[in-house]
């Protein structure tokens, strides 16, 4: 098992669930996330005032998939999310070794 983490703008949720339930991987945890990269954040004009926003506004998915599934999320990911311009984003793929549903103490896949 993979899990597979993505950081993408806020805006490209929608295209990102979409498309994954289109490709019937189902299930995903998403939180709000601040940060910078190359972007190095944005300047903006607040009454009359200027200020920079160092850090960013983002999203983490957090999909597991079994790892025959990981090319096809990260494709479903990148044609989603990517704008082609800088602050798209980044993916990560770390194992996972074990998965367990507290409720019923199911494990790995069936606790999915």
């Amino acid at each position: 098992m993979k899990k597979v983490e993505a950081i993408i703008r806020p805006i490209k949720l929608d295209p990102l669930k979409n498309a994954l339930v289109k490709a019937d991987i189902v299930g995903m945890t998403v939180s709000e996330v601040r940060g910078f990269g190359r972007q190095k954040g944005k300047t903006e004009r607040y009454r009359g005032a200027e200020y920079t926003v160092e850090f960013l506004q983002k999203l983490k998915v957090e999909i597991i998939v079994k790892e025959e599934d990981v090319e096809l999320v990260v494709e479903k990911v990148i044609a989603a999310a990517r704008t082609g311009k800088i602050g798209d984003g980044k993916i990560f793929i770390t194992p996972v070794e074990q998965i367990i549903r507290i409720r019923t103490g199911e494990r790995n896949f069936d606790a999915i």
